[in-house]
């Protein structure tokens, strides 16, 4: 329980200010287009929001003032490559707020989570504009097409490693250059630890998806270290530390009891290794929330807490 209860906008709030210190270490890799797509996806969530509620006869004000379009934008917008063109923020977010929140009534009735469900229709899509990442200091407003994307692009440490195990490579024979993710990641679990002392998450899920995480990707790494990842690779690598503090933690979708959580918060850090591991995608966050999003009413039932007295 928190110390002192919370309006939505304020929790969403302080999740956006948890969000900083990732995103600068993003624009420091790929260039201000970084920002570029969080205004736009900003922009585009907030008509979208506006359009269906007036479609439905509902107010608008409070609405979008309660800034969970504005997250669910900000989450959708750092998660797709930099230089992607303009229309795949668009189209994803506008995904993600209509077909992803208010096709299911709005903020508190969405059993998915809006932001990993506009990622998913992008990356089914349009895999080829969703698997472009930027080399690193090399972001600039590709975006708009103003420059060749193609002399851009740079594998990331997943995608990488996917590649070089399928042509024989063993995982010690390769060399890690790309560093941004690690930063990208310090700077998204600095945000979560500020999240958990504020009382915003609860410990639960970021600890049991690091746990599944560590533990799937351990007994992997010590059956044939020549083929599979470390731990620690998977921990700095991909969207890992996003994931665990700022998306498998949406108080909607997610399971809300505390065994429920550990078990739900296990599940998708398990999930996640299988997918990098065994999967067509080198990243696997949001398949892996949208699967366990499904589960939640089932955990939810078998783990509800015993009511004393009986």
């Amino acid at each position: 329980m928190r110390d002192k209860v919370m309006s939505t906008n304020q929790v969403m709030r302080q999740v956006i200010y948890a969000l900083v210190l990732g995103v600068a270490a993003q624009v420091y890799f790929f260039g201000f287009s970084v920002l570029v797509q969080i205004s736009m996806a900003i922009a585009t969530a907030l008509a979208a929001e506006a359009l269906v509620l007036r479609m439905r006869g509902m107010q608008v004000a409070p609405s979008l003032r309660d800034g969970s379009a504005v997250l669910t934008a900000v989450l959708l917008a750092i998660a797709i490559p930099s230089i992607a063109p303009w229309w795949i923020v668009v189209l994803g977010v506008l995904f993600a707020i209509v077909f992803g929140k208010q096709l299911f009534g709005g903020l508190g009735n969405n059993p998915f989570n809006p932001a990993m469900l506009g990622y998913a229709f992008l990356l089914i899509s349009y895999p080829l504009q969703m698997t472009q990442w930027p080399a690193e200091f090399q972001g600039v407003l590709a975006i708009f097409e103003f420059s060749d994307v193609d002399a851009l692009t740079g594998a990331t440490n997943l995608d990488y490693a996917k590649t070089q195990l399928m042509l024989g490579h063993s995982i010690g024979a390769l060399t890690f250059e790309n560093v941004s993710q690690m930063w990208i990641n310090l700077g998204f679990l600095l945000g979560g630890v500020y999240l958990l002392l504020r009382r915003i998450v609860f410990w639960h899920i970021p600890l049991s998806l690091i746990a599944g995480l560590v533990l799937m990707s351990s007994i992997l790494y010590l059956i044939d270290p020549a083929n599979f990842s470390s731990p620690i690779f998977h921990l700095i690598n991909g969207a890992t530390m996003l994931a665990a503090f700022f998306i498998a933690t949406d108080p909607v979708s997610a399971s809300t009891t505390p065994l429920g959580r550990l078990i739900y918060g296990f599940a998708i850090g398990a999930i996640i290794i299988i997918i990098r591991v065994f999967g067509g995608y080198p990243d696997a966050v949001a398949f892996a929330v949208l699967l366990m999003n499904i589960t939640v009413p089932l955990i939810d039932y078998y783990t509800q807490p015993k009511v004393f007295g009986k």
